[in-house]
């Protein structure tokens, strides 16, 4: 009988990145049956039903642990939900180190993998004499930023967003300092340091686990892995890990394949803008103005308007969405679109035959989703890393369209309808169809048992399991 071999995964509580790293662990304890996996999950509250139905879906090779909520009523009322992120995994520590010693104490871990959010862990690895891994929800564009912004730093002195050019990221396509992350638009500022901070613990790593594959990105893969043994950490691209297509048991989602069903092939444009993305109310009405004035069918996930630009709570349901749309909106649309407040199940729509098209907010668990799924792409980005996920799609990859904001940060309708009707109906969008369907079927490939994601997995977990044995 196999021995054994044990990881643990320390997640964050940002249900994006704790639907990816849990994909990736069920996707390991899949390929490799021998493999027990503890997944240590920090937390600020009671989980919500979304997350708590990502758990439900593990299976029993993949074990879990809810540490102690973290208080957070010290914060102010209206804090950022980056911050009270932040906050939680900073008070969490503590409790992610005893968990671990225990861990390691009980079960001799062989390897500990973080989410990039959670760099901080990596020393907990060294002080265990483990094996450290950060695990990168994103790109590798992303990460080649991250592993060198310290350069960067030093070498351009003036803030990003005044550069007049597009400045130059090692095996990476050119981008404009205004589609760096928003960390990057203040060098002034705590959240700038704090991304620096955390891009140097990354050194520490022994390796680091990107959610892509080596077609999607290769010249930038192939730049990090050359660097290997000159500081940069290994880099293994691991990817795509999306959720899984489920029985749809809700009655809004059943609501929406009856709807798809009844509309003809890639005729409709999917909305959405991730899993707590949301708009203004004035970029609401411009958004639906322009989908009526496409004269495209189209699926859109409603939420109301939040002065952060995105929700805390993804299982809330505090506002009536509705109430933002333009007055008659829902009437004139009607038979050719359908609205669904806050929540639908993106996988099982995506992957309907009916839809076109997804306007999105370029999150790279959506942006993987549209590609593992064939679907042509319209950029909207909204915060963090998503415009330099929309420079990656329409630059480099050129799979998607990317819609045009106003010197006020709006999308006006007409521009939104120009975008919508070019991707569904105009030529344009007819050659991002396939170079998409191109790309769908390299992210199947490299999923194979003998495609490159599954090949270097397979390394290493081998290397994982030689040291169960005690084999250098």
């Amino acid at each position: 009988m196999a021995a054994t071999t044990h990881i643990a995964i320390v997640t964050v509580p940002v249900y994006s990145h704790l639907r990816s790293i849990l994909e990736f662990s069920k996707r390991l304890v899949h390929l490799h049956h021998d493999i027990n996996v503890t997944c240590i999950n920090p937390t600020f509250g009671s989980p919500c039903n979304n997350t708590k139905s990502l758990f439900d879906s593990l299976p029993s090779t993949i074990n879990y642990m809810f540490l102690p909520p973290i208080n957070l009523e010290d914060l102010p009322h209206d804090t950022h939900p980056a911050i009270q992120v932040q906050v939680t995994i900073s008070r969490s520590l503590p409790l992610i180190y005893d968990a671990l010693k225990t861990l390691h104490a009980s079960r001799r871990l062989v390897a500990v993998i973080s989410d990039g959010l959670m760099s901080q862990v990596l020393h907990f690895g060294k002080e265990l004499d483990t094996l450290s891994y950060t695990y990168f929800p994103s790109t590798a564009m992303l990460l080649s930023l991250c592993l060198y912004s310290s350069m960067l730093d030093k070498t351009i002195s003036c803030e990003y967003k005044d550069l007049l050019e597009p400045m130059e990221i090692p095996g990476c396509i050119p981008i404009l300092g205004t589609d760096l992350p928003d960390p990057l638009q203040d060098r002034s500022g705590v959240a700038y340091k704090e991304f620096l901070e955390g891009n140097e613990r990354f050194y520490l790593a022994d390796g680091i686990l990107v959610n892509n594959f080596y077609e999607i990105e290769e010249e930038t893969i192939k730049a990090l892995q050359q660097e290997e043994g000159r500081g940069i950490p290994s880099v293994y691209a691991i990817g795509p890990f999306v959720q899984q297509k489920v029985a749809c048991n809700d009655e809004s989602d059943k609501e929406c394949l009856r709807w798809l069903d009844k509309q003809q092939h890639s005729s409709v444009l999917y909305v959405s803008f991730g899993s707590g993305g949301t708009l203004s109310h004035d970029q609401i009405n411009e958004l639906a103005l322009g989908l009526e004035l496409s004269g495209q069918r189209f699926l859109w996930v409603l939420r109301p308007p939040n002065k952060f630009g995105i929700i805390n709570d993804i299982g809330a349901k505090n506002e009536d969405p509705f109430q933002f749309l333009p007055e008659g909106f829902l009437q004139r649309t009607e038979g050719s679109s359908l609205v669904v407040p806050y929540w639908a199940s993106q996988v099982e729509i995506l992957g309907h035959g009916a839809i076109g098209g997804f306007l999105c907010h370029c999150g790279w668990n959506s942006t993987l989703e549209g590609v593992v799924l064939g679907v042509p792409l319209i950029a909207w980005p909204l915060f963090a890393e998503q415009k330099m996920n929309a420079v990656l799609l329409t630059n480099g990859l050129k799979v998607a369209l990317r819609v045009k904001v106003n010197e006020k940060g709006i999308v006006e309708r007409e521009e939104v309808a120009r975008v919508i009707k070019n991707l569904m109906v105009g030529e344009e969008g007819e050659e991002i169809r396939k170079r998409m369907k191109k790309l769908e079927d390299a992210a199947a490939n490299a999923l194979k048992d003998d495609g490159s994601s599954t090949r270097t997995l397979t390394q290493l977990v081998h290397k994982w399991k030689r040291l169960t044995l005690g084999v250098a």
